[in-house]
């Protein structure tokens, strides 16, 4: 009867300690698809300012404008359940984009002097500081919830339960500096 009862006792602490350790883990990636939802909504930010400053350009020259366009509009769709490879690639085609609006904005003075286009720059410099903020709030939230399924005995159910370890965003040249809008 002893047995039993310690038995019962035992089942129910592993029973408690395994739907906590769920709802633990359940909650932190929770947690990381809200930190990547922030940066798709960041970068989507990022390229509507962009698209803003090609909206400028039709004063200027259509032909230079439909080329930016396409090039906006062959951009990676980053979402909550986006990883930080595909945030890079998304950096990689934004880089592109700017780089080609700058090479259209060289032979236009006027349109370089304009306020608006001042603004939209300093709107840029801004979101990039934001992205930059973003991203090590995402790193925090993984690190979290990776230390907890890597911890003991959590790991034992992190893998009956099919939970996996989240990638960072990487420190790289690319992302360790604010670009400099022109």
């Amino acid at each position: 009867m002893t047995l039993l009862i310690i038995l019962i006792i035992l089942v129910f602490v592993i029973v408690i300690y395994s739907v906590t350790t769920y709802n633990t883990f359940v909650s932190l990636n929770e947690m990381v698809e809200n930190s990547m939802a922030q940066i798709a909504t960041g970068l989507q930010a990022r390229w509507d300012s962009l698209n803003n400053l090609i909206d400028m350009t039709k004063d200027y020259s259509q032909f230079e404008k439909e080329a930016l366009e396409k090039i906006t509009k062959n951009r990676t769709s980053v979402n909550r359940t986006s990883d930080a490879k595909e945030v890079e690639s998304e950096n990689r085609e934004f880089g592109k984009a700017l780089s080609s609006f700058y090479a259209v904005a060289e032979n236009y003075p006027t349109l370089k002097t304009s306020d608006l286009y001042r603004e939209t720059m300093a709107a840029m410099t801004k979101h990039e500081e934001t992205l930059r903020h973003l991203r090590m709030v995402y790193n925090d939230t993984v690190t979290k919830l990776n230390r907890k399924i890597k911890s003991f005995p959590a790991n034992i159910l992190a893998n009956i339960f099919s939970v996996h370890t989240k990638d960072y965003f990487e420190n790289t040249s690319e992302s360790s500096t604010v670009p400099k809008f022109k």
